[in-house]
């Protein structure tokens, strides 16, 4: 990226940040102080078509931000015939640089859990062994990586296709964390089937994992692409399941660890035998039922006691679905009847699960639950009663389809009205990638832009915490991070864009700027209003 000037670099901040920071005060601004309130100038001919605010709305919010050319697109299309197309992504043609894409990470996102397993744990015990015969000292740590590198296959296969070698368990985590956050951003910047990319960040904070955990630093792609990604726009009961099934949520919220009581490992080191209820509560109050929803902590035993005995793949007596799943070791289940929710389960042992989650995925709370967390990233923070109710009826009459709740959501009222347009506040996620796209910036160094997240505080794939990544402006609106902003809107404008200011200014707020906003740009440099441009209020809120 192009280096700048101290002089330069603080001048342009202070424009963008002069732009930015009333919107900083408070944090719990009211709708109606927002962008969306402000007098507006139209920067483009005043004459244009009365549906050019219904085009820049259904851009920015169905979208991660129109491109360059997007808003005469879909003003030829039609704004319902737009919004059909993106409920049914296989009818647009994928881009060939998300194509290519895929097709150099294919080796860390869709192998089967139990190989990457097998040579994540081969790795580990070679390296350890090539330490303890070196003594573990000098020559130890060049041993490990030599006598690890048996155990990277797939690494050296996804090397080969990126113009690098690995090896060794570590090299097998940096380049499967590389190829998985390398896709994620290349999708979301250069995929047209947008509704796609921004169902699957939904779902993944939904169903959260983390890159930072044990083995799910290998399995993170496979569970993306296997149990998140196929049911996008499709049954939210399939989606349960296939979360539920894959080992990397059996590993991240430790129900490997999950067994009937009184269980005796035949391993003197694990001491970690008994009921673990860490996937149980979370199923019940994060991904089903809601914090609210009407559970009780011993409904939470009582699916523990369900779910004993499901685990990773690979040991000798466990059956399960195939290489990418889960397995079920019925020596560790409890076999006894349970009750949750009121409902008795007869001890089957592994189709209890489905009868539960059968449940789970039609009762009222789950859709009251998923159809808030809808209508909270579609349309406000604090969605309007009334269409969380009218998306949870969607819901449940379609038997949980995710495309028909969300077309009654995009036909909604709720959804249209002007209060609610540019509401929300972009995350940084979301600001990163809506930047990129309007300036039309090609992506040369995808490491750099996901260390630009790191440092507002969302590193890809690496939300700790099981509730994922929050999509709201109280989430994301501070200073610091602002000034991070803006820094970045500086760089980026003074790259190799291919753009210009009016190319640019017409993929921010259908080409609309507030008095204020259209002041501060008129008194930058010509060589900083881009950086201005997508520093600005309008940028930022969406």
């Amino acid at each position: 990226m192009k280096v700048f000037s101290s002089l330069t670099m603080v001048t342009a901040i202070t424009v963008a940040t002069s732009l930015a920071l009333p919107a900083l005060l408070p944090l719990s601004l009211a709708v109606d102080s927002s962008v969306a309130s402000w007098p507006l100038v139209l920067a483009a001919d005043a004459a244009e078509s009365d549906n050019s605010d219904q085009i820049s709305h259904v851009l920015n919010r169905l979208t991660y931000g129109p491109r360059p050319g997007d808003f005469e697109k879909v003003r030829s299309l039609g704004v319902q015939a737009f919004i059909q197309a993106q409920l049914n992504p296989s009818s647009i043609a994928e881009s060939p640089k998300v194509i290519a894409q895929l097709e150099r990470s294919a080796s860390v996102r869709t192998v089967p859990s139990s190989q990457l397993l097998q040579q994540f744990q081969a790795a580990k015990k070679e390296r350890k062994a090539a330490k303890n015969k070196n003594g573990g000292g000098k020559g130890a740590a060049k041993g490990a990586r030599i006598a690890a590198g048996n155990g990277g296959a797939v690494v050296q296969e996804f090397g080969k296709k990126r113009g690098k070698a690995g090896n060794g368990d570590g090299k097998l985590r940096n380049e499967i964390e590389s190829g998985v956050i390398e896709t994620k951003i290349i999708r979301a910047v250069e995929s047209p089937r947008q509704l796609n990319e921004m169902m699957a960040d939904f779902w993944f904070n939904h169903f959260n994992i983390s890159i930072g955990k044990g083995v799910d630093k290998v399995l993170i792609g496979p569970y993306e692409e296997q149990a998140i990604r196929p049911y996008l726009l499709g049954n939210f009961r399939d989606m349960l399941g296939a979360t539920m099934h894959h080992p990397a949520m059996m590993f991240y919220l430790d129900n490997a660890q999950n067994t009937k009581a009184g269980y005796q490992s035949r391993n003197p080191k694990n001491k970690k035998n008994g009921l673990n209820e860490n996937y149980a509560r979370e199923l019940l109050e994060l991904h089903t039922l809601g914090v609210d929803g009407g559970y009780s902590q011993k409904d939470v035993m009582e699916l523990a006691r369900v779910l004993t005995g499901w685990g990773m793949p690979g040991g000798r007596k466990n059956s399960g679905a195939g290489a990418y799943w889960a397995s079920f070791d019925e020596q560790r289940h409890d076999f006894g009847d349970k009750v949750v929710l009121g409902q008795t389960i007869k001890g089957s042992g592994p189709k209890e699960i489905e009868e539960v989650l059968d449940m789970l995925a039609r009762h009222n709370s789950t859709a009251h639950h998923l159809s808030f967390k809808l209508a909270q990233y579609f349309v406000d923070d604090s969605p309007p009663d009334a269409l969380v109710d009218k998306l949870s009826s969607s819901y449940l009459q379609s038997g949980g389809n995710i495309k028909s709740v969300l077309n009654t959501l995009f036909s909604s009222q709720e959804f249209w009205d002007a209060k609610y347009q540019n509401s929300k506040f972009k995350s940084p996620f979301h600001y990163l990638v809506s930047s990129l796209r309007a300036t039309g910036a090609t992506i040369r160094q995808p490491r750099q832009l996901a260390a630009f997240l790191k440092t507002q505080g969302q590193p890809l794939y690496a939300c700790l915490t099981p509730d994922g990544y929050k999509n709201t402006k109280e989430a994301w609106l501070n200073p610091g991070g602002l000034l991070k902003r803006m820094d970045f809107a500086l760089r980026l404008a003074g790259s190799d864009t291919a753009s210009d200011y009016q190319t640019v200014l017409g993929t921010v707020n259908g080409g609309k700027l507030s008095p204020q906003t259209k002041q501060a740009i008129d008194k930058a440099p010509p060589g900083q209003r881009v950086a201005a441009l997508i520093g600005s209020p309008e940028f930022m809120n969406y």
